[in-house]
């Protein structure tokens, strides 16, 4: 009964480890988790809540101060006369005037939660990047698996098939051993093939978020869905990019900041009332209230508001050039991705022709070698072009998706889209 249990226990612990290693996200799931749990994402998103945070406190100065107080305060003379007085009061104060400055600054950070928001676009792209990429290679490595496996099971048969015309003296020694060879170089290529799909496996469960490793088996197919031939307008495409709508906000950030700063040199006005109670005993009883309006210039404070505009004035400066380089930078890169897509969706036909023909010629070679009609050194050769054929192929169904994947963050598509 014992051993009953604990055969039991091991084909449940068995079973459980199976179902776990057998994980399968297609792209819509793997889409869903990033957008939860990728910490770039949540690093961005909390950094456009610091920018909402930012305006609000920006915005906050516009807004009536008002505080309350209390106090006990004891004096005594040389005489020893000793006086007590309790007080409290309410105090208020209103901004009436600073050269506009606190409307730059509402401005700039309104500017910063729009700069915020595109980064937090131009990080979801990256992301979605990264993770489709992660995707695509392992697919690609769940395809190379198989491929080894079919090439070594190949390779063990060309074995057996040299082995009977060598023991039977219609082949020499040095084939043998060659085709042994190849047997051993396929078993090689499927144990790294293995080792590439934990690989391919850790890239795409640090691009979901998750904390540990898990074994996960990618479900797609190698389908290009932006197939257009046509050429589109890259310069209409740049418009839309959020890395570009980024850097036109900070520089607008720059700019109210430079104005905000040039400000700082008008005086402050402000509306100030207070009012409360006095007295020498407590409670105190005696009422007192006070009104008036209060201004302050500044004469001279070591030159730190000259500074202040100079260093606003280079930032504001800097974006400007940002900004030209970044709308360069953003069409070359959509260019340059868009060349690469339309090549590599050529590659893909080419190579699958490649494939067909190394195939036909293969399963003939194979006959012909059977009869002693082609000799072992044509006949290898031809079974090494399928072997190219096939891994090329795949090799070119991937750099296509990859390709596909680089050109839509190019045009700054993110994982919602």
């Amino acid at each position: 009964m014992c051993k009953f249990f604990v055969m039991l226990s091991l084909l449940l612990f068995c079973f459980s480890n199976e179902t776990k290693a057998e994980e399968i996200l297609i792209w819509d799931d793997c889409v869903k988790e990033a957008k939860q749990n990728n910490p770039d994402l949540i690093s961005a998103e909390e950094k456009l809540n610091q920018a909402k945070a930012g305006k609000a406190i920006a915005r906050s100065k516009y807004l009536p101060r008002i505080s309350g107080g209390m106090s006990e305060r004891r004096s005594e003379t040389d005489t020893r006369d000793r006086t007590d007085t309790y007080s409290y009061d309410i105090t208020g104060r209103q901004l009436l005037f600073d050269g506009f400055k606190t409307s730059y600054d509402i401005a700039s950070a309104t500017e910063n939660v729009k700069s915020a928001q595109y980064s937090y676009e131009v990080t979801s792209s990256n992301v979605r990047l990264r993770l489709r990429t992660a995707f695509v290679r392992l697919l690609a490595a769940q395809d190379l698996l198989n491929i080894t496996k079919d090439i070594a099971g190949r390779r063990n048969k060309n074995v057996k098939l040299v082995k009977l015309r060598y023991e039977a003296g219609r082949e020499n020694k040095g084939a043998l051993l060659t085709t042994q060879a190849d047997l051993f170089q396929a078993e090689f290529e499927v144990a790294r093939a293995g080792r590439n799909i934990d690989l391919a496996q850790m890239r795409l469960t640090v691009e979901l978020g998750r904390t540990q490793l898990t074994p996960i088996i990618a479900k797609g197919d190698f389908e290009i869905k932006h197939s257009k031939r046509e050429k589109p307008d890259l310069e209409r495409l740049s418009e839309t990019n959020p890395f570009l709508h980024e850097l036109i906000a900070k520089k607008e950030a720059a700019r109210l900041g430079l104005k905000s700063a040039k400000a700082d040199f008008f005086p402050e006005i402000y509306a100030n009332t207070s009012a409360g109670r006095t007295d020498s005993d407590w409670p105190p009883r005696r009422d007192e209230w006070s009104a008036g309006v209060s201004l302050s210039f500044p004469i001279f404070e070591g030159g730190s508001r000259i500074a202040e505009v100079s260093r606003n004035k280079a930032a504001f400066n800097q974006t400007l050039a940002n900004e030209r380089s970044g709308r360069d930078g953003v069409i070359l890169t959509l260019e340059e991705t868009w060349k690469e897509l339309q090549d590599r969706i050529d590659e893909i036909e080419v190579r699958q022709k490649f494939l067909e023909a190394g195939m036909e010629r293969a399963k003939i070679a194979q006959a012909k070698y059977s009869t002693g009609l082609i000799s072992f050194d044509n006949w290898t050769i031809i079974e090494d072009d399928l072997v190219k054929a096939e891994k090329y192929f795949l090799d070119a169904q991937a750099a296509a998706l990859i390709a596909e994947a680089n050109w839509i963050q190019a045009k700054g598509e993110m994982l919602d889209d």
